[in-house]
């Protein structure tokens, strides 16, 4: 190489490092943290629902209560037989999402652009997300991907690309599903019918052959067969029979004790004393999960102020200050960075998954807690952790500027962002680990709210924009 090639690089080097020297200050620490992480938790954090994940990817085969995106990950990383390897493309993808929310937005500020991204960098529980081996951090990547290519020019490529984008993180997590029609809607509004519909294509295969799939494993239409069980969990925290008069075959599921005396909507499911539970059969036969949906959508039926009393309770708390303990201590800690070795599942489903791991690591599992790495991402966590109060002022900023007429490309981060947010609290329960996907998407939003319109580098096109960039395309293809 020539001495003033070199020197060139170097030059180029120092002056991108000048321009951009908010955000990598701020990568720079996300990445140690996410090295302590690695050092002090070793080879993962376990999650009750990693080790179903475990056995789907071993002996690949739908699952009735999860979709199989991110066993398919994990199959994909099996040959490296090292849950450490899993955890670090988790880190890597935690990074890679503070990347696209930085560069959606800095090209109006730079430091604005590494504000937005500092909570995906620096907050202790993303950290301890990405260090769980659940599918949150891989849907997180996707749902945040399939944004920032959506707030650029639309060309039937990139709608190509969206689409698969939310196909994959609806196979990861099926909250992404009722994405779909929304990032339709906006394509719609904002391009042209054609990529909102090629957008739709290409989202809809790959989910009607997972589709398949399901159907020819259990002769059930759906991809999970669990939706009638969780709505109908969902729906015990006001579900009052008196008031529902339900026939005898859907009597049996009601819970006599008021609803200030019952436990949090996941015991429905899982707990051997929930009346679904109870049951002939495994909850989540067909005939049990339809039993389920017919109470839910009766009690919803019956009492829909009190279900929307009981949503818009679910929902506030994703903005209590403090962190309250929620749904229970054993839930709760389990977001925590644990000062000790957390015991063996007991559960027949966790320890036969379990086994299924150790055949993947080829190894022991237990999470080794190292110190002094582990102690210091604990005391950190005590302090490095977006409030709830934070995350509604940081919604709340977008309508406010629109009303002041500032930037207009937020709309798809910040509906995204509620989605992700609500529809968990209306169908399921809410959960600290379902707020963390939000949060990016809910702070690009309040960035580019902000932006003055006259400055906007990369508005979508307009009609005859599009035309030339198809037109583009064609000629490029050709």
């Amino acid at each position: 190489m020539r001495a003033g090639a070199g020197v060139d690089i170097r030059v180029r080097a120092v002056a991108f490092a000048a321009r951009h020297r908010w955000f990598l200050g701020l990568f720079a620490a996300g990445a140690a943290l996410r090295v302590v992480a690695m050092l002090g938790y070793r080879p993962a954090l376990w999650f009750p629902d990693s080790y179903t994940y475990v056995v789907t990817a071993m002996r690949p085969r739908p699952d009735l209560v999860r979709p199989a995106g991110y066993s398919m990950f994990l199959r994909l990383l099996e040959p490296f037989h090292s849950f450490a390897a899993v955890v670090f493309v988790q880190h890597v993808l935690g990074l890679l999402t503070a990347g696209l929310v930085y560069a959606a937005v800095r090209r109006w500020k730079a430091w604005a652009g590494a504000v937005a991204a500092a909570p995906v960098l620096l907050d202790a529980y993303q950290v301890e997300l990405e260090t769980l081996l659940v599918s949150d951090t891989l849907f997180l990547f996707l749902v945040t991907a399939a944004t920032c290519l959506a707030l650029g020019r639309t060309t039937w490529r990139r709608a190509v690309g969206i689409g698969l984008l939310l196909g994959a993180a609806t196979l990861t997590r099926t909250i992404g599903l009722p994405l779909i029609p929304l990032f339709a809607v906006f394509l719609f509004r904002y391009a042209r019918p054609r990529p909102a519909l090629v957008m739709l294509a290409a989202a809809l295969i790959p989910i009607a052959g997972y589709a398949g799939w399901f159907h020819a494993t259990y002769h059930r239409v759906g991809l999970i067969g669990a939706n009638g069980v969780f709505l109908y969990a969902r729906t015990m925290t006001f579900a009052d029979c008196a008031v529902m008069r339900p026939p005898a075959d859907l009597a049996v599921l009601c819970d006599p004790r008021p609803p200030r005396d019952r436990p949090p909507s996941q015991s429905y499911i899982w707990d051997p004393e929930s009346p679904l539970v109870r049951l002939p059969g495994i909850t989540f036969t067909r005939e049990t999960d339809t039993l389920a949906q017919r109470f839910a959508v009766l009690a919803v039926t019956s009492q829909p102020v009190d279900y929307a009393t009981s949503f818009v309770t679910e929902l506030a708390r994703t903005f209590a200050p403090g962190r309250p303990v929620y749904p229970d201590p054993e839930v709760y800690a389990l977001y925590e960075f644990p000062e000790r070795t957390p015991p063996p599942p007991v559960r027949y489903v966790a320890t036969v998954g379990a086994q299924f791991a150790e055949e993947y690591e080829r190894g022991p599992i237990a999470t080794e807690v190292v110190e002094p790495f582990a102690g210091w991402l604990r005391a950190y966590q005590s302090v490095a952790a977006l409030p709830g109060p934070a995350l509604l002022i940081v919604l709340l900023v977008p309508p406010v500027a629109a009303l002041r007429g500032r930037g207009h490309r937020w709309g798809l981060p910040w509906a995204t962002a509620w989605a992700l947010l609500a529809v968990p609290a209306a169908t399921a329960e809410f959960d600290y680990r379902y707020v963390l996907p939000a949060i990016p998407l809910a702070c690009l939003a309040a960035v580019r709210s902000c932006q003055d319109r006259r400055r906007e580098p990369d508005k979508i096109d307009t009609t005859a924009q599009q035309d030339r960039y198809s037109s583009t395309d064609h000629v490029n293809t050709t």
